[in-house]
């Protein structure tokens, strides 16, 4: 029975251990999602000025002299490219595992064929993943900070679309995590590649920005473009491709964050449940303990009675 006691008040002084790191652990991940939803705010701001004005040119057509010389060259002549975003570590609960599921099932219905996709995967859980499941995994990026910053994203999305113009893919859509709120995040997918009127409608719809929606007004109104139509769009379009691809990572860094800080208190709360219950056990054995002892205290003294 001592052995017994001793093995449990053990376990409560190890698992008392255990709830400290975790739940230190959640308060790190609450500063850093406070952290990054403060950053969002700023970004929308910028994200809502870039948006509203693609999607005014979109509207009074000033793409359409964009696409046919560079997007047609691309038309089915590549496979398509998924853009998967997931975290560099574990302890982040459903997170990594929502969004690899998600991908997957949304692969299998546009691109069944594992020769017709490449993977573009940022956070070294998702490379490693189809690394392991033999997919065709032709660009990776790790360490994105907990709090990225608009130059990392930069870096990116100038690779992604120096691929695009190589034609190593022919179209490309983003695969992430969409924070909704601290307790829930939904899987998304949105178009980035090729920048047509329909993925610019579909990229308002979905409001890329971390737990927002961007709202802009319907324009029918003619432009008088200066210097020239090309010159704008050469200016504006990559300002935009670099606002979705940043708004996704911010969209998904803030969901990991809120999964992970999830993820610590559920493993804190399970400490002290079981504290609770080892607590309990070692209680009652130490109170059956003290009753044998007293119990054969009595019988000695009664004994010598005799």
């Amino acid at each position: 029975m001592a052995e017994s006691m001793n093995e449990v008040k053990h376990r409560i002084a190890s698992t008392k251990n255990t709830r400290q790191i975790t739940e230190a652990m959640q308060m790190v991940q609450t500063v850093k999602l406070n952290q990054i939803q403060g950053q969002t705010a700023t970004y929308n701001e910028y994200v809502a000025k870039v948006k509203s004005v693609v999607m005014h040119l979109a509207q009074s057509h000033l793409l359409d002299s964009q696409q046919p010389s560079n997007d047609q060259a691309h038309a089915k002549k590549g496979p398509t490219a998924y853009l998967v975003i997931t975290s560099d570590r574990g302890m982040v609960g459903s997170y990594n595992s929502n969004v690899l599921r998600g991908t997957n099932r949304f692969i299998a219905e546009q691109t069944p064929n594992v020769d017709d996709y490449v993977i573009l995967a940022v956070g070294g859980t998702g490379a490693d993943f189809y690394k392991k499941n033999q997919a065709n995994v032709a660009y990776e990026y790790r360490g994105v900070s907990d709090i990225p910053t608009y130059q990392e994203v930069k870096g990116i999305v100038k690779t992604i679309t120096q691929m695009y113009n190589d034609h190593l893919f022919s179209e490309l859509y983003v695969c992430y995590n969409h924070f909704v709120n601290r307790v829930r995040s939904d899987f998304r997918t949105e178009k980035l590649l090729p920048m047509d009127r329909e993925s610019i409608r579909q990229s308002m719809d979905g409001a890329t920005g971390a737990g927002s929606s961007i709202q802009t007004e319907t324009l029918t109104a003619e432009y008088e473009v200066e210097p020239s139509e090309q010159e704008v769009l050469h200016a504006i379009l990559p300002q935009y491709a670099e606002s979705l691809v940043y708004g996704a990572i911010l969209d998904a860094k803030t969901a990991e964050h809120s999964s992970s800080s999830m993820a610590m208190k559920a493993a804190t709360d399970n400490a002290d449940d079981l504290i609770s219950s080892l607590e309990l056990k070692y209680n009652r054995a130490r109170q059956a303990a003290i009753t044998t002892e007293i119990t054969e205290i009595t019988g000695g003294q009664e004994a010598l009675n005799h």
